[in-house]
């Protein structure tokens, strides 16, 4: 068991570290190639925050652990919306100024309602994963067009801030571009088999590890840059990337998870878990808009309120794998 738990804790270390780099070296390399911050911003580093997700769902599929790959993939979108975006407003508030973010606002509430549509025979088939893969590029080919059409939005002036930090030669960033990938899949595999070997010795279905450890573990580079954008004043960078990898996560990881290994959908996850996805994807567009007068930001209050929101969805997953108590 200390095995387990240590591959656990180590994978996680490396799979945090390791996706950082390979953002920042992604990012990098499409600077100094002449892509515009915006396309920067809201491709690369919206979608290389989900690496981690990717590698570990990928992994966990072609091992033949496809509860741990859908577990991670929608606990990984309730951890950004619920724990990530609610701390991080808890420590500065965020504003939403950038359009081109409140045009991805109803698109994400679209894929989610998508997913429950697709899912709704409790099967995950070649086809439904191949719908959600065309359904990613088509909104990938969408959001570069959408960048060149706003290159003076506000998240592009963000962008381009972050990235006059992070110059580097594109030898340097090409390296920690491959050296990237490579530790996100040795984490990966460590992350996978300390968890499934976890799950299997307490009896936990791979659903619920997936959506706990593995999904809180996966999230915390978009908690870093999220918080650390935060501080800055980037808002609209915090909430683009929370944005960008929660269409990630829907499409093109469920997508080439069910690609490699298709699957039955557990009920829970659709009965309990994307209704929950669902409720908190439509909270945080009302607060991303602003309504009646009320300004387009996430409050300390609603930060609060989203965490409060995590906390007691987690603990209601663990309470439902408790064993009961003998008569």
């Amino acid at each position: 068991m200390i095995m387990e738990f240590l591959a656990i804790v180590v994978g996680l270390i490396l799979l945090i570290w390791s996706a950082d780099k390979f953002v920042e070296g992604a990012s990098t390399v499409a600077d100094n190639l002449g892509l515009s911050p915006l396309v920067i911003g809201m491709v690369i580093v919206g979608f290389g925050t989900s690496a981690p997700e990717l590698a570990v769902s990928v992994l966990a599929s072609i091992d033949g652990n496809p509860g741990v790959a859908l577990g991670n993939a929608y606990g990984s979108n309730i951890a950004n919306i619920a724990l990530i975006l609610g701390v991080t407003a808890a420590i500065s508030p965020i504003a939403v100024r950038s359009e081109v973010v409140r045009r991805e606002l109803p698109l994400l509430a679209f894929v989610t309602i998508l997913a429950v549509i697709l899912y709704w025979d409790q099967m995950l088939t070649r086809a439904n994963a191949a719908i959600l893969l065309v359904l990613f590029f088509a909104i990938m080919t969408w959001t570069i067009w959408q960048a060149r059409a706003h290159p003076k939005d506000i998240l592009a002036s963000e962008v381009k801030k972050e990235l006059k930090e992070h110059q580097a030669s594109n030898a340097v960033a090409l390296f920690w571009v491959v050296t990237g990938v490579l530790l996100l899949v040795l984490s990966s595999r460590m992350l996978v088999w300390g968890a499934v070997s976890v799950a299997q010795q307490f009896g936990v279905s791979d659903l619920v590890i997936g959506l706990t450890i593995v999904a809180i573990g996966t999230s915390l580079p978009e908690l870093a840059s999220s918080i650390a954008a935060a501080r800055k004043g980037e808002h609209d960078m915090a909430l683009g990337n929370i944005l960008g990898s929660n269409m990630f996560n829907t499409l093109a990881v469920v997508g080439l998870a069910g690609v490699i290994s298709p699957t039955t959908v557990e009920r829970d996850l659709l009965t309990r878990d994307l209704p929950v996805l669902g409720g908190l994807t439509l909270l945080l567009f009302f607060m991303s808009f602003g309504f009646a007068g009320r300004p387009a930001r996430i409050n300390r209050l609603e930060g609060v309120v989203l965490t409060c929101l995590f906390v007691g969805y987690t603990s209601w997953l663990i309470y439902t794998q408790l064993p009961a108590p003998i008569k």
